[in-house]
């Protein structure tokens, strides 16, 4: 547990605890800790400036490659082999500046080639028949002549580029970027500035969007989108410092990288579900979301249930192994498994009617495909 001399200001102290008490655990001086601050991470890292003097950085647990492979399978970009690079990283705000650069070059690369262009419905008056003409009831007044038309007019103004300019306009504002960069991301900005509205969009705007032969290469530019605006988007302020807080929860992060790096490398008979939503009733007021199913696709059972865990307990705790025992009966499945970032030092196996409960790790202190590799044999698909 990190403590702080008293010196910290009491007013920075509180707003830490205010602003950022879900992911900081702030302690006041007292008797109890010698008369110092203590401040301990709630498992998010990352970066939070209170003021331009007092900037809090919270480190990961595990090594910085790990944490760059982690988001590289998270996000989707282990693919883009322009990435090779960002793992020789030395920190997080290194790899976020870098990662930063490298949108803001593929924007103006595909600034060179032409944005991609879809057709948007209009509706109008026109002195000409354009499209498809409304047929009124009401009689025209006299001497009208204009016609109200439905049409489509193509524009570079649809969401594909404005997600682009909205990150673009963020990573601008956000501090995090030196001089370095910021004038290949202004550069980036301006090329889309004058064809697409400015419009805020959320991380999860980002995912589930439809690509085909004219806009595919969108598709990790988006990816990156969805990392900048996840990270930052939830918690900018306009606060008087220059920069705004940074912050990766690694309970998701380890979640997500575990369901992208399976989805990767199970073998082809096995499919993988993340957050299953099982409705407990009718009206669909109950339910349960699972983190990971893994269903056979020859026979279309449910083989395994998994529930990632980041944190390091001695043991199997009685709430994990009731939970995921709840989700195993839901979904008529006999193997249970809690996913833990390291092993357990009292490794977990026990059954709970017909269901089987074990402890495994996928871990995060060594070679990422090694210890997925490993998951795989000890997990029993391979």
């Amino acid at each position: 547990m990190p403590t702080v001399k008293q010196e910290l200001p009491a007013e920075i102290g509180q707003a830490l605890w205010h602003n950022y008490k879900d992911k900081i655990k702030v302690n006041e001086p007292s008797f109890k800790n010698g008369t110092q601050w203590e401040l301990t991470s709630q498992d998010w890292v990352g970066y939070i400036p209170l003021t331009r003097q007092f900037h809090f950085s919270l480190q990961p647990k595990v090594p910085l490659i790990s944490l760059f492979g982690m988001l590289e399978y998270a996000y989707q970009l282990k693919s883009f082999h322009f990435l090779k690079g960002l793992m020789a990283c030395s920190s997080l705000p290194e790899f976020y500046e870098q990662l930063a650069q490298v949108l803001a070059k593929r924007v103006l690369g595909r600034a060179r080639q032409g944005f991609y262009r879809g057709y948007l419905p209009q509706a109008e008056e026109l002195p000409y028949l354009r499209g498809r003409m409304e047929i009124s009831p009401i009689h025209p007044r006299p001497g009208q002549v204009n016609l109200y038309c439905h049409y489509e007019e193509q524009t570079a103004d649809i969401a594909d580029n404005q997600i682009l300019a909205w990150t673009l306009y963020n990573l601008a504002r956000s501090g995090w970027c030196t001089e370095r960069v910021l004038p290949t991301i202004r550069q980036a900005y301006h090329a889309l500035h004058g064809l697409v509205t400015l419009t805020p969009y959320q991380a999860a705007d980002c995912l589930g969007r439809a690509y085909h032969r004219l806009n595919e290469d969108y598709w990790p530019l988006h990816a990156m989108c969805h990392f900048f605006l996840e990270q930052c988007g939830p918690t900018l302020t306009n606060g008087d410092h220059a920069m705004w807080p940074f912050l990766v929860d690694m309970h998701g992060l380890y979640e997500r990288f575990v369901a992208e790096w399976l989805r990767q490398h199970l073998p082809p008979h096995l499919t993988l579900k993340s957050q299953e939503r099982f409705y407990l009733d009718e009206s669909g007021k109950y339910y349960f979301n699972i983190d990971l199913v893994l269903t056979d696709l020859n026979t279309g059972e449910t083989r395994y249930i998994l529930d990632t865990k980041y944190k390091l307990p001695d043991a199997g705790k009685s709430a994990d192994i009731e939970q995921i025992v709840a989700y195993a009966v839901a979904k008529n499945c006999e193997q249970a498994v809690l996913v833990y970032p390291m092993p357990l030092a009292e490794p977990l196996a026990v059954r709970v009617g017909n269901v089987s409960v074990r402890s495994l790790t996928f871990d995060l202190t060594n070679d990422l495909e090694q210890a997925g590799q490993n998951f795989l044999w000890e997990l029993g698909v391979i």
